[in-house]
């Protein structure tokens, strides 16, 4: 009788290790929930003309599969080269985090603006030009700025950037020659064979719904200009509804020092994320994804 007890015992179990093992095979290895802990800031007085913000930090689950990694133009180069260095710099760490999320499942879009004709037939090109169309709830932006559809300030929601770049932001001792240098994404970012590659905000918005994803996270360069403008980025998705976070340690802004408010470069990039935190959408880090310490450039020395 014990003993029919012990086989009887010993054959649930294996089944039970049997079913676990087939359940993990199933999915995508690791937790099926991204925990993120965000920070955003709030007015105090929504109604002054100069609201004072106090910080708000929320801890927030997503899944996975319904969660896309927006790549915005990490460029091959780029005209300024304090910018293009940073480029260099970001990629690799920027890359362990496209990894961890596409092996959990989050879909992977690179949007190197300009460039995508790059790429064109290959299977990450196709797989964003072929999603059915989702028709929009909010217009696209179509007003034209540096070859793609552009998002401008919203005036009755954001107030004026807190950097003055109407230089173009190069901080380098020797001004450099703006031009357009750049013909891809940078090869040190890789593309995985089921990630999509577009610059075009009906496309992307077409691949989100196709795929019922509801959070995005932004990365790229640069903050205060395409991050915040070009048609897959912040403004664009923030007004179509979707539930989108920065990751702040992984993106870089075009400023210049000697301009207003004449502030370091970094602590340039800081007061960029505080303006997205304030009128647009949370932050995190990327410690949140990878564990580690967030990422900063070797030059920032504050």
């Amino acid at each position: 009788m014990t003993g029919s007890r012990f086989s009887l015992g010993l054959f649930c179990m294996l089944i039970l290790l049997a079913t676990v093992g087939a359940a993990t095979d199933d999915g995508p290895p690791g937790p099926s929930k991204l925990t993120l802990h965000t920070r955003r800031r709030e007015a105090i007085d929504g109604k002054a003309k100069r609201p004072q913000f106090t910080v708000i930090e929320k801890t927030v689950e997503w899944d996975w599969r319904r969660t896309a990694v927006v790549v915005c133009d990490m460029w091959d180069d780029h005209w300024c080269r304090g910018a293009a260095r940073r480029v260099v710099e970001l990629a690799d760490p920027m890359n362990q985090v496209i990894a961890q999320a596409r092996q959990r499942g989050a879909l992977i879009i690179h949007a190197p603006s300009t460039t995508v004709d790059f790429y064109d037939g290959t299977p990450q090109r196709q797989l964003a030009k072929s999603a059915p169309y989702a028709k929009p709830p909010v217009p696209l932006a179509t007003s034209p700025r540096w070859g793609t559809a552009w998002c401008w300030p919203d005036q009755e929601r954001e107030g004026e950037l807190p950097i003055d770049d109407s230089d173009m932001g190069c901080d380098c001792a020797e001004k450099c020659k703006i031009a357009a240098p750049w013909t891809r994404q940078i090869a040190a970012i890789d593309i995985g064979p089921d990630d999509a590659i577009s610059d075009n905000g009906q496309e992307v918005y077409n691949l989100l719904t196709q795929r019922g994803i509801d959070h995005v996270l932004i990365m790229g360069v640069h903050l205060n200009m395409c991050v915040l403008g070009r048609p897959f980025a912040i403004r664009q998705l923030t007004q179509l509804g979707k539930d989108v976070v920065l990751v702040r340690d992984l993106t870089d802004t075009m400023y210049c020092s000697k301009m207003k408010p004449f502030v370091d470069h970094f602590t340039g990039t800081d007061l960029v994320v505080e303006h997205v935190e304030k009128y647009w959408c949370p932050t995190i880090t990327s410690v949140d994804l990878v564990g580690g310490q967030p990422f900063r450039f070797a030059e920032d020395r504050r």
